[in-house]
């Protein structure tokens, strides 16, 4: 049954805040419901004075973030809302049940809206930004993700079934179709902030109206860029408007035609704000807009600090607004959420959700409020009716603030007013004047009590006065009652005749003088105390209540007990044992019945579900002195379930009793009869307060830990008992759904375990005012029930309105206890801890284990033995002076001797001291020793078993100077067998033992913690320092931490060593640094060496900036400058030659060297040596060239990397240069020719014929006019250089005919048959290949100055040549005429006997390597013929490298007929004498092979002068008797 059905009037929870839609009407006009928390909450507004309690859909577990109706025809009655649990439910409001669900968004849902054209589709957008449709009906859905943005609001067209706008949190609107696949339509750009709305324009069509028809045709200031494609839909052709609300404080309509924007309108600053709007207040906008149903020209927004706008579109000029709710008070005060509008009949009413917590209702046809109903943010935790003003209701609730409900008020049944200001916390406590109007006591969870005027037109303004007196905890109870001491002597008028008691946490009850709140308040214990002399402890109060007619007061305890005392000084009468629970309610019944003995009645509730009523007339007439105690009730009402936390008389009856409980429910009781008379169960959570409505005999007021308060009636209740069993288990269920408290960190906790209280408040979760312990395996157990409360209610942040923070206060979820059984109780009011303080349990500590066990454990076992316990210590007290009769009384009760003698004391250590060290806690055991003075043996048992600790080690000195050291000394041991060796070394330290902490550290290989303590502790000429740096350094040198190991010899003032050590590593930095070490520690040489070392490594990234800077630190390195500078020239020169495809990996990195092109090479290096080395004077470049001459570079041969044998080039042409410069040509003519024959040595042909085309382009003529013809041996070194440069043309013949020659070239022949080993070697070269075996790859691509594929490049240079083909032809033939020098007879014949002597040489060496091979061989019998077949093989890929091509003939011959040993060193002896007969400068210098020139020369055929070929030919038939020449000049001999 619905509730408005049941007459059931409720002051609902409130809105929730900060959603784009949380609440809706139905299109039948007849419900509104918003979403509260996680429950929504629909109200009837079918009846147009006052809305009425509908019912709540209740199912979600976390709070609702999205509530919208079904719009579509016959269809009023659905719902659907969307919540932070992940689900979207859908609801039927007739049956308040839920008929679907679904979950398929990953993240929180952020909006939600049911499409006003399809009927069962539901769009929900997350804050992820996916889109999630949703067809009820057929359980279809489909997802879009038009943005990667988080999504604040949508809403589908009322005119195109597929067109939906989404709002993003950046600004950002899209207008997206759901039916295509590419489905955004326009991304409208203009808002710069969150957008909180979207609302189309209920009429289709975008007539132009007046008041934009300017700003379509100024360009304003976005440009009106279309956003996103025009598409020409037929659906959107027409076109509709999109009005977009955004937190930066204006509102833009959009043409959805055009897809942009046509006008944009600024929030006025409101006046009630104070004019302009503070811009601190800018986060706290909520701008959301709504456009009325039928109205195209009107908007209704809303604004800064709750107003609420009417826009009209078609006005021109500034003001376009008028604002709602004429009359003072008709407004929201706080910023509004939500506006949705329903047609009625003639009118049109807009409903408003809003951050003051109230949800109004306005006429848009007036523009006025026509109704406001009050909602509550918190747990109702106190109700009040005012004995003055008649139905006048205060409400304490957990949003710190008050309510006033006039719930007589006709014309307006929900008049509330709202008092906030100084309050700053929940409220948990009320009570009113029992005479003044308006005066109105409250108290809070933080310990405040205060009291406010609710009555004085300008209550609204004027805060509370708050009494000076804090409580410590929680006020649970306030009570007006006649003064006591010391506020009752005095005069009459001279001091209240009423005063304000009361009733904290913490068990204290202060009384007040409500004259003098800022005084400081009095304890009534004292006066209990003085009054009745006691000398124990009071217990504490929990609960205080005064009879009617302030005679008697009553007191209720955690313990259990009610304390009756007499006024005005506080006589104790009586003492009612009956509850054993701490006490939560108590209430004296009325006065003014026919029965006057019934007002000696007084009803009480505990955390036992039963509720007690003793009658106390005896007691007051009866004329004993001493206080009596009762132990018997007078009726008992039995049938709750869980803990009471209030009761009301009935004052329209007499023995009429209403009760609250956790079991969520309320009872009336006929108290005489002991009956349960009616059972309400309209709450969906724990009932906290009850009040009998003073005006109507069947009506009472119940305020609970769901945010409301309900007005119910009796009569129309169908249950009579509260509930059991079954139904007690489900609405468990129904409680055990709503959300756990997501706990905040608490601050410091004590008590017993408050993370069991689930339940939450305003502002995240809390429990009731009076404490709750919810019981524990079905025992309950009291300890720590007070600090639990506190826990649980002071811990929260409060909550003040007029801060608002976030959305948390409204919706902080919230929870049920589970069932019972397994449960603690939460008493609405809390006993201290009786013994030790348990350990905050919220923080999982485990509880420290007891160092006397045993002695506790025994006075923990049965009640009886613990009786006998006490007998027998009493007697043994009692003979105390009789010592032997003593012990003999205890020998089984060891655990007395807590209480008896030392004697006694010292045997329960020794047998608590046995049980630790039998249950292995050594440190327990020594803890007791130390307790009883028996230390030393404590640490030498200890030491023995390596037991010792820190805390032990510590207290060791209380023994003496030797025993601390020893047991330092012994802890030390200990820690090293433990591999703790730093700890074990601080303790060493302790004890001033430095050298053996430093060794000890130092053998296990902490040598920076060594060196810190000995640094700190030793004199800095101790050797021990230098030991422990060169040991360091060791090791680190041995792993590879080179430049630690450096520092540590640094430190060890060693230099050298630290420079040696650097420079292991051998890369650039690492030899750079090693140098500038060297220098500064002036080690002159070894720092040239390193910065050598460097320059080189350098050169081989070609870096010769970096190279020449390392250089100039060091004069004697002078002549390697020039070396460097040469060789940079020359690459130049190189690569701009042959400009190679292949990218370099490292770019190299040149000077930028003003160059004179024109000039020769020489020349062109003399002079950057002049301008840029500054070498100019002669004794300069003749010491630079001392400073060259004295390095000695080996041959080259073609294992030598290809940068090296260019390094060495360079060398050989910078001693040329330096002759040049100084003149002397023989000399310069001996260094060019070691540069050509380096270069021929390597085999890199190419390199050789770029050297001389550099350095002679035009040919050896000049130089030999240079020389002294006198100086044989510079005219035969220039012969031998004329011998190369002739070589190399004539090879430049064969490869490059003349153009008109190429076609006379024979089509068979094979242009890479050359002999001699270095033309093979050139060929690899001319292909690319690296002649270095270890690294053929990097060395190709390094060399890309001289490994540019030579044919690629000398066909580049036939075609650039331009010479006409005559000119071609002469040069030729004069390039031919100086080959002449090459056919040489007497060198040809000299080449000839070395080859003899080379090819003997082999063949030695190979029978050599044979006999290895054949002595090496594990098998004795292997065939001579497998030797010969390896030997063969391994001569054969010997072939495959460019090898000695003699060396594979003999290889060969040596198969067929062996030579023997004294036949080949015959034909040794002779070649060496034939050798000898040469003349030796025909030896001195090297020269080109002559049989290959003239192989080449007959080659080159038809071009060849017919003489040439004539002494061609005989020189190859008189010295080519080679395997090779005769296979290669067969050809031309036959």
């Amino acid at each position: 049954m619905a509730a408005a059905a049941a007459g059931v009037r409720v002051l609902p929870a409130s809105p929730n805040w900060y959603c784009s839609r949380c609440s809706d009407a139905s299109s039948d006009g007849r419900l509104f419901g918003f979403a509260a928390r996680h429950r929504v909450c629909l109200l009837d507004v079918g009846a147009a004075s006052a809305p009425a309690f509908y019912g709540e859909l209740i199912g979600h577990t976390d709070r609702i973030s999205g509530f919208a109706f079904c719009h579509c025809p016959g269809q009023s009655n659905l719902c659907a809302s969307s919540s932070d649990d992940g689900s979207v439910k859908i609801w039927d409001t007739e049956a308040l049940a839920a008929v679907g669900e679904y979950s398929l968004h990953q993240n929180a849902i952020s909006a939600l809206h049911w499409s006003p054209l399809v009927k069962d589709l539901i769009v929900s957008g997350d804050e992820k930004g996916i889109i999630v449709c949703y067809w009820h009906n057929r359980s279809d859905s489909q997802q879009f993700f038009p943005e990667p943005r988080t999504i604040f609001c949508l809403t589908c067209s009322p005119h195109h079934e597929n067109l939906v706008a989404i709002g993003y949190k950046d600004g950002m609107v899209v207008i997206i179709d759901i039916s295509r696949k590419r489905e955004v339509l326009h991304r409208l750009r203009g808002h710069d902030d969150e957008i909180h709305c979207l609302a189309w324009c209920p009429v289709p069509g975008e007539e132009r109206l007046p008041a934009w028809q300017d700003e379509l045709q100024v360009p304003s200031e976005e440009g009106r860029v279309p956003n996103g494609e025009l598409t020409q839909d037929t659906t959107t052709k027409k076109g509709c408007y999109l009005a977009s609300g955004s937190k930066d404080h204006t509102i833009r309509i959009w043409s959805c035609a055009r897809g942009r924007s046509v006008m944009t309108l600024k929030l006025p600053p409101t006046k009630r704000r104070g004019g302009a709007v503070d811009p601190a207040v800018k986060e706290r906008i909520w701008l959301t807009v709504h456009w009325p149903s039928g109205r195209s020209t009107e908007i209704v927004s809303s604004c800064f600090g709750g107003e609420l706008l009417l826009w009209d579109l078609t006005q021109s000029g500034k003001r376009k607004w008028t604002l709602l709710g004429s009359s003072e008070g008709q407004n929201h005060s706080r910023i509004v959420f939500n506006l949705c509008s329903v047609k009625r009949q003639d009118k049109e009413l807009l409903f408003s959700i809003s951050m003051d917590r109230d949800v109004k209702c306005w006429d848009l046809s007036t523009l006025n409020c026509s109704w406001t109903m009050p909602s509550l943010g918190g747990f109702v935790y106190s109700l009040a009716f005012s004995p003055v003003d008649t139905g006048c209701l205060a409400i304490g609730v957990g949003d710190s603030m008050i309510r006033v409900w006039n719930t007589l008020s006709m014309n307006n049944i929900y008049d509330v007013k709202t008092f906030w200001q100084s309050i700053k916390s929940k409220v948990t406590a009320l009570s009113w004047h029992p005479t003044k109007e308006g005066c109105l006591a409250f108290g809070t969870d933080d310990g405040k009590v205060g009291i406010l005027d609710t009555f004085s037109s300008s209550a609204k303004n004027k805060p509370p006065q708050i009494s000076s007196t804090y409580h410590k905890k929680t006020v649970y109870t306030l009570a007006w009652g006649p003064p006591t001491p010391p506020l009752s002597s005095g005069g009459e008028g001279e001091q209240p005749s009423v005063t304000l008691y009361s009733c904290a946490g913490e068990g204290i009850v202060f009384q007040h003088n409500p004259w003098k709140l800022n005084g400081e308040a009095n304890d009534i214990n004292k006066v209990i105390r003085d009054t009745n002399s006691i000398k124990h402890k009071l217990p504490a109060h929990t609960e205080i209540s005064w009879k009617p007619d302030g005679k008697l007061l009553a007191l209720g305890n955690e313990d259990g007990s009610i304390e009756i005392f007499q006024a005005p000084n506080l006589k104790l009468l009586c003492t009612i044992q009956q509850h054993h629970k701490l006490i939560n309610a108590i209430r004296w019944h009325h006065e003014h019945g026919s029965q006057p003995e019934l007002s000696y009645l007084i009803a009480s509730g505990s955390i036992n579900a039963t509720i007690y009523v003793h009658n106390l007339k005896s007691v007051v007439e009866s004329t004993s002195e001493s206080p009596l105690t009762i132990t018997e009730p007078f009726r008992t009402l039995a049938g709750h379930t869980a803990k009471i936390t209030s009761l009301s008389w009935s004052p329209h009856h007499e023995g009429r009793l209403v009760s609250a409980c956790y079991d969520g429910t309320a009872q009336v009781w006929d108290v005489m009869k002991e009956e349960p008379l009616c059972n309400y169960r309209g709450h969906q959570g724990r009932l906290l307060s009850v009040q009998w409505s003073p005006v109507d005999s069947d009506s009472v007021y119940t305020g609970a830990d769901d945010f409301s308060v309900h007005k119910w009636h009796i009569s129309k209740q169908e249950h009579t008992r509260p509930p059991q069993g079954k139904k007690s288990i489900e609405l468990e269920k129904k409680r055990s759904m709503q959300p756990k408290v997501k706990a905040k960190k608490k601050k410091k906790l004590i008590g017993k375990s408050p993370t069991k209280q689930d339940l939450s408040d305003a502002v995240n979760g809390d429990e009731s005012a009076k404490e709750m312990l919810l019981e524990e395996n079905g025992t309950s157990d009291h300890e720590g029930e007070k600090e639990a409360q506190e826990a649980e209610l002071s811990d929260k942040v409060s909550v003040t309105v007029s801060k608002d923070t976030s959305s948390a206060y409204n919706y902080s979820s919230f929870n049920l206890p589970k069932p019972f059984v397994t449960q603690k109780a939460i008493p609405v009011k809390k006993d201290p801890p009786k013994e030790k303080p348990t350990p905050d349990a919220s923080l999982k500590k485990r509880k420290p284990r007891s160092i006397l066990p045993f002695s506790t454990f025994m006075d923990h076992r049965s009640k009886d033995e613990l009786h006998q316990d006490c007998l027998r210590l009493a007697t043994c007290l009692k003979t105390k002076d009789n010592n032997e009769d003593v012990s003999p009384d205890l020998k089984d009760c060891i655990h007395l001797g807590l209480f008896t003698d030392r004697a006694s004391l010292h045997k329960m250590i020794d047998v608590e001291g046995k049980h630790h060290l039998e249950n292995g806690h050594p440190e327990l055991f020594q803890q007791l020793m130390l307790w009883k003075g028996d230390m030393k043996g404590v640490l030498q048992a200890a030491a023995e078993r390596g037991e010792l600790t820190d805390q032990l080690v510590a207290i060791s000195p209380m023994v003496g100077y030797q025993a601390w050291v020893w047991t330092v000394e012994a802890f030390a041991k200990q820690l090293c067998f433990q591999e703790q060796y730093v700890k074990a070394a601080s303790h060493l330290l302790s004890i001033h033992k430095v050298y053996e902490a430093v060794e000890l550290l130092k053998v296990n290989h902490f040598y920076r913690e060594a060196i810190v303590i000995a640094k700190a502790r030793l004199r800095p000429e101790d050797p021990i320092l230098k030991d422990l740096y060169t040991s360091w350094a060791a090791v680190l040198e041995k792993d590879g931490h080179y430049s630690m190991a450096a520092k540590c010899y640094l430190g060890a003032s060693s230099p050298y060593d630290a420079v040696k050590v650097l420079a292991k590593k051998g890369d650039v930095t690492s030899l750079k640094t090693a140098a500038e070490l060297a220098q500064i520690s002036g080690e002159e040489e070894l720092s040239a060496t390193l910065s050598f070392r460097c320059a080189q490594d350098l050169l081989l990234s070609r870096n010769w900036v970096g190279a020449q800077e390392v250089l100039q630190q060091h004069k004697t390195l002078f002549g390697q400058r020039l070396v460097f500078c040469l060789n940079e020239l020359l690459c130049k020169c190189l690569s701009e030659r042959n400009p190679c495809d292949r990218k370099s990996p490292v770019p190299p990195c040149y000077h930028s060297w003003e160059l004179s092109r024109e000039a020769s090479f020489f020349d062109m290096v003399l002079e950057v040596w002049q301008n840029v080395l500054g070498m100019d004077t002669t004794e300069q470049a003749t010491c630079a060239r001392e400073q060259l001459r004295s390095i000695e570079h080996p041959p080259s041969t073609s294992n030598t990397h290809p940068k090296q044998v260019l390094f060495h080039i360079c060398h050989d042409l910078t001693l040329a240069a330096l002759s040049y410069q100084t003149a002397t040509w023989d000399e310069a003519v001996k260094s060019i020719l070691g540069a050509v024959t380096r270069s021929y040595d390597a085999g890199n042909f190419t390199l050789m014929q770029e050297i001389c085309s550099i350095i002679l382009p035009e040919g050896c003529d000049n130089l030999r006019h240079k020389l002294d013809s006198a100086n044989s041996q510079s005219m035969d070194a220039c012969r031998s250089l004329e011998g190369f440069v002739a070589y190399r043309l004539l090879y430049d013949l064969w490869w490059n005919p003349p153009k008109d020659s190429l076609v006379s070239q024979e089509p068979g022949l094979d242009p890479v048959l050359c002999p001699s080993e270095q033309t093979a070697l050139e060929k690899s070269y001319v292909s690319g290949q690296s002649s270095s075996e270890e690294t053929p790859d990097q060395n190709a691509v390094e060399m890309d100055e001289n490994l540019c594929n030579t044919t690629e490049v000398r066909m580049c240079e036939t075609e650039s040549d331009s010479r006409t083909s005559s000119v071609d032809l002469v040069d030729s033939q004069s390039k031919l005429d100086s080959c002449k020098v090459l056919l040489s007879e007497e060198i040809a014949a000299l080449q000839n006997t070395q080859r003899d002597i080379a090819e003997v040489q082999q063949i030695l060496a190979d029978m050599i390597r044979q006999h290895q091979q054949q002595r090496s061989t594990l098998q004795e019998n292997t065939n001579r013929s497998t030797q010969e077949s390896n030997l063969q093989q391994s001569s054969e890929a010997e072939s495959d490298k460019p090898c000695s091509d003699s060396s594979q003939m003999n290889c060969k011959d040596e198969v067929k007929e062996p030579i023997t040993l004294p036949e080949l060193t015959k034909q040794l002896l002779k070649a060496k004498q034939k050798l000898a007969e040469f003349p030796d400068n025909l030896k001195v210098f090297p020269f080109p092979d002559v049989l290959e020139c003239c192989l080449v020369l007959l080659h080159i055929g038809s071009q060849c002068p017919p003489e040439l070929r004539k002494q061609a030919l005989d020189l190859l038939r008189k010295h080519g008797s080679a395997n090779t020449y005769k296979k290669a000049g067969r050809r031309f001999l036959t």
